[in-house]
């Protein structure tokens, strides 16, 4: 499921979305229910995170918002919106790949999946395919950096 986050976060960054690739299935039989990549800039959105649009959908697809059942796997550590909505949704399990030291919320910067003040915990699974999801983002914003020093936007 992280190959797949993965090839969602390659369309991303075609698209000049930051890349990050989100998917969710069901964790016993690997049914995917939602994937999704960031879609901010298309959308003119500030939550159109790609964990928060693949998780709609899941539960748009069980036709439920408890998502027990169900794991997340994402190219980035999600933010604390992103975490707050995991938590909420209920996830069972959460997978993903590089962390976020800026702003990261299931680990990096805070541990909001893993708060025992919350009704419900998740632990995350850190590291998963991290040097591919880490290096997709550097490649994106090292040639960010080269257009912007060329003077094109």
């Amino acid at each position: 499921m992280m190959r797949r986050a993965l090839e969602l976060a390659r369309t991303a960054a075609s698209l000049g979305e930051i890349p990050v690739g989100a998917v969710v299935y069901e964790t016993a039989t690997g049914r995917l229910l939602g994937e999704a990549h960031n879609r901010r800039h298309l959308d003119k959105d500030p939550a159109a995170h790609a964990e928060l649009l693949a998780i709609r959908q899941a539960a748009r697809a069980l036709g439920d918002w408890r998502l027990n059942a169900c794991s997340l796997a994402v190219t980035l550590e999600p933010c604390c919106m992103c975490a707050g909505l995991i938590v909420n949704a209920r996830l069972g399990r959460v997978l993903y790949g590089c962390d976020d030291p800026k702003a990261g919320g299931a680990g990096s910067l805070y541990r909001l999946t893993e708060d025992a003040r919350l009704n419900h915990r998740v632990t995350p699974v850190r590291g998963v395919l991290a040097d591919e999801s880490a290096e997709l983002l550097r490649s994106f914003f090292r040639a960010r950096r080269y257009s912007a020093g060329a003077g094109e936007v």
